[in-house]
């Protein structure tokens, strides 16, 4: 897909890896749509960033859960653009638990990080798939997580969200193409205030050495590192669907193998 002139709503992207996601698609010509529920300051400042780069911009307020907000979004694109061409499932939530604790995590609990991790993404493609057919096809990437994959985290009801949110991908794939692609990435750890807030400032610091110290890499990611796996699956990623791209700097290929991070 030539991304130049290509029209791309990014969920959840005043922050973190989906404002990321917003510079990397304007840097290559882009016309994009900011979306954000509750950072509206950061959000604000992403748009500022584009329009002084000379991208064309759309600031659209909107919780994924909600249906009709998910279709006013794309409805709103394209009335100005005419077109959908991205689509990248960002935004999502969690809600920290004991995970030797089940007692720490309520029904509610569930409901409500299915509600934006799982239904939102289902929501957001049901809208703007008419909008993509119109266009010619499109790509969609949905942000995953290692976790589902390895049942770790700071949620077991994340975690279940984001098992739930492969196989979603799955499903899509297989209904939507050959006219839209549907890929997801699946990240490590990220140097983000969303991760610092999970797992809690004072936590951070020991996690983030961990993961660094048993990753062949030797760090942990930043918001560009996924936004340029999401940016390839959406531009240059033409025979592509179904996957399920790790971006952990090799972290889980290697401890699930049992292998070391370094020949002896």
């Amino acid at each position: 897909m030539n991304i130049k002139g290509a029209v791309a709503i990014v969920t959840g992207s005043g922050t973190g890896v989906g404002a990321a996601c917003i510079r990397q698609f304007v840097a290559k010509g882009a016309h994009v749509c900011v979306n954000y529920s509750r950072s509206r300051q950061e959000a604000e400042e992403v748009v500022a960033e584009c329009l002084a780069m000379g991208a064309e911009v759309e600031l659209v307020e909107a919780d994924v859960s909600d249906d009709a907000s998910c279709r006013r979004m794309v409805e709103t694109v394209v009335k100005r653009w005419g077109r959908l061409d991205i689509l990248v499932n960002n935004a999502a939530i969690t809600k920290k638990s004991n995970a030797l604790d089940l007692e720490t995590l309520s029904a509610e609990d569930f409901e409500d990080v299915f509600a934006v991790n799982v239904i939102g993404v289902y929501q957001m493609v049901r809208a703007a798939v008419p909008a993509m057919r119109a266009s010619g096809g499109g790509a969609i990437v949905n942000v995953s997580s290692v976790t589902a994959f390895s049942g770790a985290g700071t949620s077991i009801a994340y975690t279940a969200s984001k098992g739930a949110l492969n196989s979603l991908t799955l499903a899509f794939a297989r209904s939507q193409g050959p006219e839209i692609r549907v890929n997801a990435v699946c990240p490590g750890i990220i140097d983000t205030r969303w991760m610092r807030n999970a797992v809690g400032e004072e936590n951070y610091p020991a996690l983030e050495k961990q993961v660094s110290d048993g990753t062949p890499l030797g760090r942990v990611a930043t918001p560009d590192d996924v936004a340029g796996a999401i940016v390839w699956l959406a531009e240059g990623a033409d025979f592509v669907t179904g996957e399920l791209l790790t971006v952990d700097g090799g972290l889980w290929r290697l401890l699930s193998a049992s292998r070391p991070r370094r020949p002896i």
